[in-house]
């Protein structure tokens, strides 16, 4: 049975070049052998998906932590952009790592969804290597964590951003009421998004394509309807996997991670995002006026904590 399934993968990988102090794996270390494992789990898919010669699938790595500092995931996506059957392979990074591999790559297949850490690079440094995707016609987002004291930084980035480079605003969760109204008006100057991901979404026993046209796989093959619940619902290495792949109604109370309520049906996000819904590019790109941003860059701060 030939499949269209989108694959969110998450192996072992838990380390990070970054010491951003909301991140639980910040500048966690692995042993030569705990990475060993993950490259070995990595080969492994790469290698399962290349067998799938009747299939279209997408892809979207999902680490805990950085994976494009580690070559092999870097020759994972080369190697999969170049399959027929893949329709997109994107990966979440922090762009730290070299670019020149990317020339090997098919880019019409492939796309980087790109977040930048203030407290752990300069806006200068991170602008550089959007530049090289720029050249490189790599298709890629950019976004931030939206916390308030990043706001003129992440300002600063939208103006200096290309205008067709999509900037999106993860809300910070972790506190109950961090944002004023008045916060919310500013974030949204820079993503029209920002109030879809700064709520928690109902979700309980609503329809979801998770489980049945996406799934989320760990490094030993295991499959998930998505990475917040954690119900085994078969492995991608066993015979006759397939049959696990339904429709089911979601288990959650809320659904709160763009990675999961984007695939919630009733939000319909995927008039949204269309075929950029991987790296987080929308079908219809709107950046905020040069007026929007100016006033967003002078105003008074006071009010947000800083």
């Amino acid at each position: 049975m030939a499949l269209d399934l989108t694959l969110l993968y998450r192996g072992p990988l838990s380390s990070c070049n970054y010491d951003c102090h909301y991140c639980p794996f910040a500048k966690r270390h692995e042993t030569a052998a705990e990475l060993a494992v993950d490259r070995q789990a990595l080969e492994r898919f790469v290698r399962w998906t290349a067998s799938r010669t009747e299939d279209q699938l997408s892809i979207l790595f999902t680490p805990w932590g950085e994976g494009l500092v580690r070559r092999w995931y870097q020759d994972a996506l080369e190697q999969l952009s170049l399959l027929p059957q893949i329709r997109k392979v994107a990966i979440q990074t922090n762009l730290s790592c070299r670019l020149d591999w990317l020339a090997r790559c098919d880019r019409s297949n492939l796309g980087l969804w790109c977040t930048f850490h203030p407290s752990q690079t300069t806006r200068q440094a991170f602008l550089s290597q959007c530049r090289e995707l720029d050249r490189q016609q790599v298709p890629y987002s950019v976004g931030a964590v939206g916390l308030k004291e990043d706001l003129d930084e992440i300002t600063r980035l939208r103006e200096e951003l290309s205008p067709d480079v999509y900037l999106w605003i993860n809300a910070y969760k972790s506190q109950a009421d961090y944002y004023a109204e008045e916060d919310i008006h500013r974030f949204e100057s820079i993503d029209p998004h920002f109030r879809t991901n700064n709520q928690y979404h109902t979700s309980l026993g609503r329809s979801c394509r998770t489980g049945a046209s996406v799934v989320s796989v760990d490094g030993d093959g295991n499959l998930y309807r998505c990475h917040f619940i954690k119900q085994q619902i078969g492995n991608l290495y066993e015979p006759g996997f397939e049959q696990s792949l339904r429709e089911r109604p979601c288990t959650n109370a809320t659904c709160g991670c763009h990675i999961g309520y984007v695939h919630l049906d009733h939000l319909e996000l995927g008039a949204v995002y269309g075929d950029g819904i991987l790296e987080r590019i929308p079908v219809r790109l709107t950046t905020p006026s040069a007026t929007a941003i100016e006033t967003l860059s002078t105003s008074d701060m006071g009010s947000t904590g800083r």
